[in-house]
């Protein structure tokens, strides 16, 4: 890949971090929502995966820790499995303003697998 498409995909992925991150304090309401209910302290997770995920999209930006945080936003993305799961469990259901439809809930699961690629791109590539 190019150098130029390189940073800029980059950028993009970990902006999309940092912000899925704020969101968890932003609409944190919404994330109990989807919290399969046999999780201990919800509150708790949901908050620590907001900074967990700010932490690690700022991370993706420098070469030192891309490798790092590549590999901590796979595993995250795995811990992640349960809400999706969850979510195709409860569906439909609103989530926020939004109805979340069985087809929505499983589209879900590719897209994770396509972040989960994302991840592993940058933890092979190293620049």
């Amino acid at each position: 890949m190019k150098k130029p498409i390189y940073k800029f995909l980059l950028l993009i992925y970990a902006a999309f971090y940092v912000l899925a991150g704020c969101n968890h304090f932003l609409s944190t309401t919404v994330y109990y929502v989807i919290m399969p209910k046999w999780l201990p302290v919800p509150g708790f997770l949901i908050y620590f995966s907001g900074i967990l995920e700010i932490i690690l999209g700022v991370l993706l930006l420098f070469s030192g820790t891309r490798k790092l945080a590549a590999l901590l936003i796979i595993l995250m993305l795995i811990a992640f499995l349960p809400a999706h799961i969850y979510m195709i469990q409860l569906a439909p259901f609103k989530l926020g303003k939004i109805l979340v439809t069985p087809f929505i809930a499983w589209l879900r699961l590719p897209v994770q697998l396509l972040f989960v690629g994302w991840a592993w791109y940058y933890y092979k590539k190293t620049t």
